[in-house]
């Protein structure tokens, strides 16, 4: 006997409606109201084999509406993923379960990205698209071919992301993509309408998308819309007009059914309103057996896939760009780059000896695409040769973001959850605070993507404090699983993205210099020592070291020029070069000793807030930079009037040493 898709849809509602209630916490209504949707969705359209989840052709789903998170745990339960057992479905938002409050990435095969900052999941989802389609371009359709969907919601729509994402993928044509709107009218604080009453239909279409409107509720409709989908050339969006918490009885569409209001009399009346006979997480036997052949319905396509990969030539270098491993090789002409420098130093800024260490690895490893917020010419992340990412065939290897920081950061997450590639863009650093979100949520899902921002301190010079992020650096390195490199000269900068690119769960962030810097490392090394984090870069001279002074980047060669006079005076000092706090601080113990060492004068020097900086000098070391924001001028001018010159840190050490 056929089982019916509205009581397939029903399974969805009561276990998301007992989850939510034996937690006294979470969102029933979305998961409700949503269920027909997403039944239509996985039983007929979404390609996927529960039995292999991490199938690499398999679609992208992604629940942007993050807060609904017990619709993609019911499904990911009904449709056989082994790491959904009813166990986890009954521990729903509890310590040590899988099942948190939004899914996040890595707690479950089947969550392909951490959502619940509405709009990201959108934006990340484009990242995703974007990657099928470079991949895709590089594999051909033998390997690659898969679309990605998402589910989002009012307040989806409403964060600023979503525009960005929007208008990227309507630009780039991500044919492969669809947003299915849960257009229920209803946010926490009530109807949708009290905020927002543009047409939505109307922006996606306006950004180069195909939309339609359907009932979110009735099976036939969605099927027919699903299918107009898919045979798009442009990213589509289909509204679906749901009721919030659908098959609550005299809770349905109720706009304050939002959120945990399902008590005890109304979880009663639901069960009743959907003829559910059967007590809280228990699914009749025919329901979850039709649930479960849907979840094996991908497996003779995954099979035939399996069978393409293996006979394929390219299989081996596809499986080692899935995998994240670098091709063989990858860093040979990037030794040979830090090589020439050794032999033939120069001064320049550190955006520049990025972009020539990006002239050394990008033709190395193929999987790598750059790209900047309309800022490529100054942030230095165009290699000669790259042409533009961009339909009708994807092949390019360079993205031209547009201003959008936070939709590219977001993006760039989605294309390293995808696999098969190594994104990395530009922008100036103080626009981290317009990306932030996306740096945070690619930091805790670990993804490997990396943030060259240039421009990084007062050095920017006449553009003045609005682009003179001084605050910044101690706000980056404050997250947890980020990488935050700030490189003295072309060897570090060089090591740095050696680095970077060497750590395939952890996100990076490149500070770079606007201006010149003098030349730090002159002597050649046998190992990456950037990537320890912080070195000794000059020993003192003339008896046990008096004076140590630390900095990073442009500050390097401030701290040498202090070094020097401090030397010059008899005083003897030693200068510790720390391109990454955060590698620094996982150095055993014993070495870390060692280069913080024991000068009963400890300095540092950065153009930037101080914060932070105690784990190299202590609470009562002395530390020379900025205590307030930066000003408009010629940077020369800018580190005399702050005060963060060579004479102005020998002068502070001697100070401190008289003390």
């Amino acid at each position: 006997m056929t089982v019916s898709p509205v009581k397939m849809a029903d399974a969805i509602r009561v276990l998301s409606m007992d989850a939510v209630h034996a937690a006294k916490s979470g969102h029933q209504g979305a998961p409700m109201g949503l269920a027909d949707v997403a039944t239509v969705l996985w039983t007929k359209f979404l390609r996927y084999d529960a039995n292999k989840p991490d199938w690499a052709d398999r679609d992208r789903f992604v629940l942007s509406a993050g807060h609904a998170s017990m619709l993609i745990y019911s499904l990911l339960h009904l449709t056989g993923f082994k790491a959904v057992t009813m166990d986890q479905i009954r521990n729903f938002r509890q310590w040590g379960s899988n099942t948190a409050g939004h899914p996040e990435y890595g707690h479950a095969k089947g969550i392909e990205v951490t959502t619940g900052p509405l709009g990201q999941g959108i934006a990340t989802a484009v990242g995703l698209a974007m990657a099928e389609r470079s991949m895709n371009a590089r594999y051909g359709d033998d390997l690659v071919d898969h679309r990605t969907w998402v589910i989002a919601g009012d307040g989806c729509l409403m964060e600023g992301v979503s525009q960005e994402a929007i208008s990227l993928a309507g630009r780039l044509k991500l044919s492969k993509l669809t947003v299915l709107f849960d257009d229920n009218n209803t946010t926490i604080d009530g109807a949708a309408t009290i905020a927002e009453t543009g047409d939505q239909l109307l922006r996606f279409k306006a950004a180069g998308w195909a939309g339609k409107a359907v009932d979110g509720h009735d099976h036939r409709k969605i099927a027919a819309a699903l299918r107009w989908a898919v045979k798009q050339s442009v990213p589509t969006m289909i509204a679906c007009r749901t009721k919030i918490s659908k098959g609550a009885g005299p809770k349905e569409g109720d706009v304050h059914g939002h959120g945990y209001s399902l008590f005890d009399e109304e979880a009663t009346l639901a069960r009743e309103a959907m003829g559910w006979p059967l007590p809280p997480f228990q699914i009749p036997d025919d329901i979850a057996a039709a649930w479960r052949k849907a979840g094996r319905k991908g497996g003779a396509q995954r099979r035939k896939w399996d069978a393409r990969l293996k006979a394929s030539a390219q299989g081996p270098d596809f499986t080692r760009a899935m995998k994240g491993d670098l091709p063989a090789g990858a860093f040979d002409a990037l030794a040979a780059h830090i090589q020439a420098n050794i032999d033939s130093p120069a001064a320049n800024a550190t955006r520049v000896h990025s972009g020539a260490a990006l002239s050394a690895l990008t033709p190395s490893i193929p999987e790598m695409i750059g790209g900047s917020a309309d800022l490529t010419g100054s942030n230095n992340t165009y290699v000669k040769g790259m042409v533009p990412f961009d339909a009708p065939d994807y092949a390019g290897r360079y993205v031209h973001y547009g201003v959008r920081e936070h939709g590219m950061a977001a993006a760039m997450n989605g294309m390293a959850l995808h696999g098969g590639v190594i994104p990395y863009s530009g922008t100036f650093m103080c626009f981290a605070d317009y990306s932030r979100a996306a740096i945070r949520l690619g930091a805790l899902m670990g993804v490997r993507v990396i943030h060259v921002m240039t421009h990084d301190s007062i050095g920017l010079g006449e553009d003045g404090p609005t682009h003179q992020p001084v605050e910044h650096l101690a706000s980056l390195r404050a997250m947890p699983n980020l990488n935050v490199y700030r490189p003295a000269d072309a060897v570090e900068a060089a090591e740095c993205w050696q680095s970077a690119l060497s750590h395939k769960t952890t996100p990076s962030i490149m500070a770079l210099s606007r201006q010149k810097t003098p030349v730090a490392r002159t002597t050649a090394s046998t190992e990456n020592l950037s990537a320890k984090g912080a070195y000794e870069l000059a020993a003192a001279e003339g008896g046990a070291a008096q004076v140590t002074i630390f900095a990073s980047g442009t500050e390097v060669g401030v701290a040498m020029g202090a070094r020097q006079l401090l030397q010059a005076g008899g005083v003897p000092t030693r200068v510790v070069s720390t391109p990454c706090w955060e590698l620094f601080e996982k150095q055993p113990a014993k070495y870390r000793a060692e280069v913080i060492g024991k000068a009963p004068v400890r300095v540092a020097v950065e153009a930037a807030v101080k914060m932070g900086w105690e784990r190299f000098i202590g609470e009562d070391g002395v530390f020379v930079g900025m205590t307030g924001f930066g000003a408009s001028a010629p940077y020369e001018r800018l580190y005399k009037e702050f005060g963060i010159t060579a004479e102005a840190v020998a002068e502070a050490a001697k100070a401190k040493l008289g003390s």
